[in-house]
Parts: structure tokens; sequence; C-alpha cells
């Protein structure tokens, strides 16, 4: 199980050269307040000095640590094909293919790659430094530096850096595959500890954190670490193991990290003899194996899946991207049938890719037609605007200078026309919203249909356009036809349609039943024949004009009576006594706004009212049914049908190929960019399945 190691440096191996962090592997990350000793339990691991000293803050971007242990035939298989000398070497993950044998060298390119993206006065990034250390002397590990927890910014730092530390940290142990080494210092009060507290945020149970208890040899006279080292303080699940670190007095007489672990050893065996094998950096360093061990083996599972269907979508995300044209007639012939046929089966509700969202195509074209267009017509109301004074004003205008004997026909023409003329701007609208809808289909087609269009923006702007110009030229041609239904019906008003005369014939016989009534309620004292004979006075002369009784002339001859009080009303009183020798000026007598109007004038209004909105039921029916169908046909089907050809004719031209079939900038790049990552995961794949072979896992 000791190769599970070197596998998930493999791994990282394999990710690295694509500089992806998609996949989180197995990895133990450093945790700490700033100057608790993380740098020297690392140098300790390491066994060489390689990370930056000083005071304040000094590891500033994140340092992933392998450390690969090597054979001393592998050490010197790999020395004689690299030209190395000497058994331990380092390689950075940012200069490729050179190889370090001075950890001198290798602490000055932490320094100096640190302050090339960081700055040189204290700040701090999210960029890693990725390095691997080649010893005998190391145990397989891969660890995480991470820059301490500080609560004061300093130089340069963001007066928040706090927090930016603090997410930095919590974006790498929040890795369900990281171990938290939490590093508290001995001479510190371990219940405020600051890892601790941030470890448990994201690992509450305590499975994957293990604390280490630094700087033993620095605590007060008379106390010691023994309490906390068996976790009676702190409980922590994976252990708690203390370590001496080299004090800066050390680092300063360049005293060697075995030297240190010689005297750690000595210092746990007189201070704590009972536990001296149970701590101290050895012990930590064979811990942190062993359990990346077994972290790694519950993790290989879950990591294998992850990476297959990685490995998938990004073999979906490269097919979208399609392969580089041979053949660019033949690509763009096809390209342009394509879209075609995606736009018609968009209208059709055929197409591959749904929208579940939103209405879209046909399914919004026939929401148009039923629900916003029927609905905005029935809201029109019938005699809206039009009122009672209108109509009348309307009447007595159509008669002239003569009074009249029945109700001008040509009143009525005037106002039904009036009303009707309202149902063009609904009408006009319908062919507006359909020509938005036909518009939109055009970018869904490129969404989520076409996708290859993606791959040639010139090609996908001249079908945009070339669209956009036949949605255009047929939008007047649709408007006029819709203008010209209205004006269809304004041009001729059919007094004898059927659904009319019904109606004319209906309000005939409720006025007739109405003048019986009155009939009925006279005083006894008024003859019935005299007050019939009244009534009827006038049939003779109209019977000459219309015999019919299902027609309106006819509804308003035989409800026709007046009382001579009504008779006697005045439109308008006088606004002068000529008695007086004042002259009257009758052009400057008022019309009254509103009065009370005779029963005459209320009967013919209210025919007049009635034939209207029945006429206009009429008309609204047909024009509720005629508008769709003259935007099917002049709109919709007419684009459907000549979408494939106009296409074609302006686009499929030889002197027009290379340029629409040029990629846009970056889709080679993205092309070659997804091509590495899936071979890149495909030989993770393969890693893996070396694993299962060799009954590693």
């Amino acid at each position: 199980m000791e190769a599970l190691i070197p596998v998930i440096n493999k791994l990282q191996d394999v990710f690295n050269t694509v500089g992806a962090d998609i996949i989180q592997l197995p990895q133990i990350v450093v945790v700490g307040t700033q100057s608790s000793g993380k740098s020297s339990v690392l140098e300790s691991l390491v066994g060489r000095d390689i990370l930056p000293r000083g005071t304040g803050i000094v590891t500033r971007r994140p340092l992933i640590l392998q450390l690969v242990h090597i054979d001393p035939d592998d050490r010197r298989k790999t020395s004689e094909e690299n030209g190395i000398d000497g058994e331990e070497w380092g390689k950075f993950l940012h200069t490729k293919n050179k190889i370090y044998t001075d950890f001198e060298e290798i602490r000055q390119e932490i320094e100096a790659e640190t302050e090339r993206i960081s700055g040189i006065n204290k700040g701090i990034s999210d960029e890693p430094i990725h390095l691997k250390i080649f010893s005998p002397h190391v145990v397989n590990l891969t660890l995480v530096d991470l820059p301490g927890i500080t609560k004061v910014p300093v130089g340069d730092q963001p007066k928040d850096i706090e927090i930016l530390i603090r997410e930095l940290i919590l974006k790498y142990i929040s890795n369900p595959n990281s171990i938290i080494l939490a590093v508290t210092a001995a001479n510190t009060d371990m219940a405020t500890s600051e890892a601790l507290k941030v470890a448990r945020e994201v690992d509450p149970d305590g499975r994957r954190t293990l604390a280490v208890v630094t700087k033993l040899d620095l605590m007060d006279a008379g106390t010691d670490a023994m309490d906390v080292l068996m976790g009676r303080v702190i409980p922590v699940k994976l252990g708690i193991i203390g370590v001496v670190n080299r004090s800066q007095l050390d680092i300063n007489q360049k005293k060697s990290v075995a030297d240190s672990i010689r005297d750690e050893h000595a210092f746990l065996q007189k201070k704590y003899p009972s536990l001296a094998n149970r701590n101290g950096t050895k012990f930590l360093a064979k811990t942190l194996n062993r359990l990346l061990m077994h972290h790694i083996r519950d993790c290989l599972p879950e990591l294998k899946t992850r990476i297959n269907v990685l490995a998938a979508q990004y073999q979906s995300l490269l097919n979208s991207y399609g392969n580089p044209v041979d053949d660019k007639s033949a690509t763009l012939l096809q390209l342009i049938t394509k879209f075609a046929a995606e736009y018609c089966n968009t209208i059709e509700g055929t197409a591959k890719y749904i929208e579940t969202a939103e209405l879209c195509g046909g399914a919004r074209i026939c929401y148009i037609f039923h629900e916003t267009f029927g609905r905005t017509l029935e809201s029109v109301d019938p005699l809206g605007g039009l009122t009672t004074i209108d109509v009348l004003t309307a009447i007595r205008n159509a008669t002239g200078p003569r009074p009249a004997l029945f109700v001008p026909e040509v009143s009525f023409e005037l106002l039904v026309k009036r009303q009707i003329k309202r149902l063009e701007e609904p009408s006009l609208r319908c062919v507006e919203l359909v020509h938005e809808e036909m518009q939109r289909i055009i970018q869904h087609c490129s969404n989520y249909s076409t996708q290859e269009l993606l791959r040639f923006p010139k090609l996908h702007d001249a079908i945009v356009e070339v669209v956009t110009s036949l949605l255009r030229r047929r939008l007047p041609v649709t408007n006029d036809m819709v203008h010209n239904l209205v004006a269809i019906e304004l041009a001729y008003i059919n007094t004898k349609h059927p659904d009319f005369a019904d109606a004319c014939g209906l309000m005939n016989n409720n006025i007739e039943e109405q003048r019986r009534n009155r009939l009925r309620d006279l005083p006894p004292a008024v003859p019935r024949d005299k007050a019939a004979a009244s009534g009827s006075q006038s049939a003779p002369v109209s019977d000459q004009v219309d015999s019919g009784t299902g027609s309106w002339r006819g509804m308003l001859r035989k409800g026709e009576e007046m009382s001579a009080g009504d008779r006697t009303m005045s439109l308008a009183p006088p606004s002068a006594n000529p008695q007086r020798g004042h002259a009257v000026n009758l052009l400057d007598v008022p019309v009254p706004v509103s009065r009370k109007l005779s029963a005459r004038e209320q009967r013919d209004c209210e025919v007049i009212e009635r034939l209207i909105k029945s006429y206009f039921l009429i008309v609204r029916k047909n024009i509720q049914d005629s508008v769709p169908k003259a935007v099917m046909h002049f709109l919709v089907n007419h684009v459907k049908d000549c979408l494939q050809s106009e296409l074609v004719g302006q686009l499929y031209k030889t002197t027009l190929l290379n340029d629409l079939l040029t990629e846009s900038e970056d889709m080679a790049q993205r092309r070659n960019e997804a091509a590495d990552m899936l071979k890149a995961l495909q030989k993770a794949s393969q890693v893996i399945a070396e694993i299962r072979e060799t009954h590693l896992w």
C-alpha cells in the first residue's frame, strides 16, 4: 500500500501539465497561526532547509510540496539519465525541467517566485508554487504549506488580510480528500488554537484532522505538555503529536535538520520518556505517511468516478468544438441546411432541444394567437369610448335639416365603423409579437441547436443577417394584409348578415313586447284603441319603406311611441327673453352636456347601441379568426418555405467560403485545451486502472 502515494503524485503530475485543479487529490494541508512553527515542521519532514525564513509573514503563497522517496537503484539510474550529481534534488513546475541539487537555490527560487506574484512588501496570493523533492531520506507525502493566520495587516497588505488568508485556508481544507495538519505552539493555550478552530469548521467530526504541538522546549519552567499530548485538554481523533523546532539561533548558526532531530529525540526521552516513542518528527512523518495512504485508499473509488465523469464531459465538449475543416464547401452547406432545419423544427415543435424554462417557437406563436391576441380582442368593449350623447349627436347629424320619422341608417354605419377601427391596433400588435418571436428563434437555434455555428462567428452573423432581412421584408406585407382585413370589414356593413338579422329580430320582438306592456299599464280613462292607433299611426308609411319584420328599421317603427310632454321638451333652453328687446343669436345657444333624454331619444340610442354591439361582435369574431391565418400564411409559413433557399442563395458562394468559415480566435485554443485535458484524464484513468491490476486497491 506504500505505492499508493507515488500514484497520487503521478496523478498530480498529470494534472499539473494542463494547469488544472478540477480534481481534488488527497493531500496534507498545514494550517497554523503566523510563526507557530509550520515551516519548521515541513523542513523537518524534508530534512533540508528549503523554505524562506524571517520575522512576520513569510509564507505568502500556497506551496504544494511533493516528497518522493527514491531507492538507491532508482536514484543512480535517474542521476545517470539526467546528469544529476547528488542523492537529493528538487524540481519546480514553473521552471519546467530544470533540476535543483542545491537546496539553498531552491529556497531562493521560492522567494523569487513569491515576490514575482505577491510583491516584495508582505502581499499574499492564492496562486500556488509546485515543488517536488526527490530523496532517499523522505517518506512519500504531498503537503500544502499555507500563509499563517494573522490579525493585523502590515506593509502593503490589504486591510482585510485576515479574511483573505482565512478564505485561502478554507479553500484548501474544504477539500474532503485532504488531511488537515493543525499546528499549535506549546507555549500558547490549546483551547485558543486558531488552527483547530478553523479545522473544526470544515471537519466538525475530526475525522481528518491531526494536531501538531510545536516548540515543546519553550514552555514556561515548571510546566509541561503532558495533558495536551494525552488529549486531555482538546481531544483530536487522529491524534496529537509534539515536536521540537529549531530556534532562530540554531538556524542562524546553520544547525542541520538531522542534528535538530537527534536533539529532539534526546529532549523527548528526558522530558517525556513515556511518550517519546509517540512524538517527534520521525513519528510524525510515519503517521502522516500512514494516514495519507489510508486516506488515498478510501478516496480512490470516488476519485475514479470523478475522473470518468470529467472525461466524458470533456469528450462531449471537444466534440462540440468540432474537427478542423477540410471540405469547406460541404461544411458550409451542411451548417446552412442544419440551421434551416432546426429553425423550422423549432416552429413545428419537433426540435431536438426542447426549451423547458419558457414557451418558445411555435408554442409561443400559438400562445400569442389564442391567449395574448384573443384575450386582447375580447377585452375591447364594443361600446368603448362611445357615450350616449355621441350616439344621439350622430343620429341628429345624420337627419339633416328635417326631423326624421325613423333613425337614419347612416348614423349606425358611422358609429359601428368607428368601433370596428379599434380592432386594427391589436391586430397589428399581434403581427409584431409573432415577428419578434421569429427573431428570437434565431438565437435559440444558435445557442441550443447548432453549436457548431459558435466556431464560425462570421457565418453565424451572416445567417442572422439573412434571416433577419427575410423577416424584415415580410413584416410590411403581413401588416398590409392585416390592415386590409380591417379595411374589408369597414368597406361594407352587411346588415343582412345572418347573425345580425337574428339579433335584430330578437330585439324587434323585445321592443314589441315592451310596447304592449306600456299599453297594458295605461290609465282606464285612455281608450286602448286610441292609444294603439296613435302608436301605429305611421305604420302604413313605414310599410312602404320596409315591410320586413326582421329588419332593424322595422324594429324602430314598431317600437315608436312618444308622450306629449316628451315631444314638447326642448333640447336647449333659450338663453335670452325676446320680449325684452334683446336680439337672440341662435348660434350662441349652448348644447347641454347632460340632461334627461326623451323617451324616443332614449329608445333610439338604446337600439343603436344594441345594433352596434351585435355587429361589432360579428366583426370581432371574423378578425380573431382571420388575422392569425394571415400571419401564418404571409409571415410564418413563407419564412419556413423560403429560408433554406434564401440562405443558400445569399451565402453559398465560392468567394465567401474562406471568410465565413474562419474560426474565432480562441476556438482553436479552447479545442487544444480540451484535448489536453481529455488526454490527462484518460492518462489518470489508466493510472488508477494500474492500481487495480497490482492489487494496491
